[in-house]
């Protein structure tokens, strides 16, 4: 299950689930989907509400309690996030295969991902994530080092 914080963050932020839609440039019922677990909020406009409302990735999708900030992704690089998640691979001495087998992801699928082929899924990260205890910003290049940085 893809747990999050989005609507705590929104009403924190004192707006409403239009006024969110309209910064991400979707309708308030696919906001109030998100809220309610019935969609799960691409990356890329997950990024955007974060470099907007200034609340971490983490914090948003409920992996820590606490905020931290962090400088905002400006552009968003596949290349990046699958360097990043080679280097978490391989600092747990795991192959492909055995790396997304334990997050329920089809190996060719990761590789796709570990190569910068594709950007990957807010789901397939947040699963990675929670499976191997690592943070979100980190692997998706907050100025924070991948391999030194595990919930609490």
């Amino acid at each position: 299950m893809f747990e999050n914080n989005l609507k705590y963050c929104r009403e924190e932020l004192e707006m409403t689930q239009t006024e969110v839609g309209y910064i991400l440039g979707v309708s308030k019922g696919t906001v109030a989907n998100w809220e309610n677990g019935y969609g799960i909020i691409p990356l890329k406009k997950l990024i955007k509400f974060s470099n907007y409302s200034n609340y971490s990735l983490d914090y948003i999708c409920a992996f820590t309690r606490i905020n931290y900030a962090y400088p905002k992704i400006n552009k968003i690089n596949n290349k990046d996030i699958g360097y990043n998640l080679k280097l978490l691979r391989k600092s747990l001495g795991l192959n492909q295969q055995k790396f997304a087998e334990k997050c329920h992801i089809p190996q060719s699928t990761y590789s796709h991902y570990e190569i910068g082929y594709k950007l990957i899924t807010t789901l397939n990260l947040y699963s990675i994530c929670k499976t191997y205890n690592v943070s979100m910003d980190a692997l998706c290049g907050r100025n924070i080092n991948v391999k030194e940085v595990q919930h609490k």
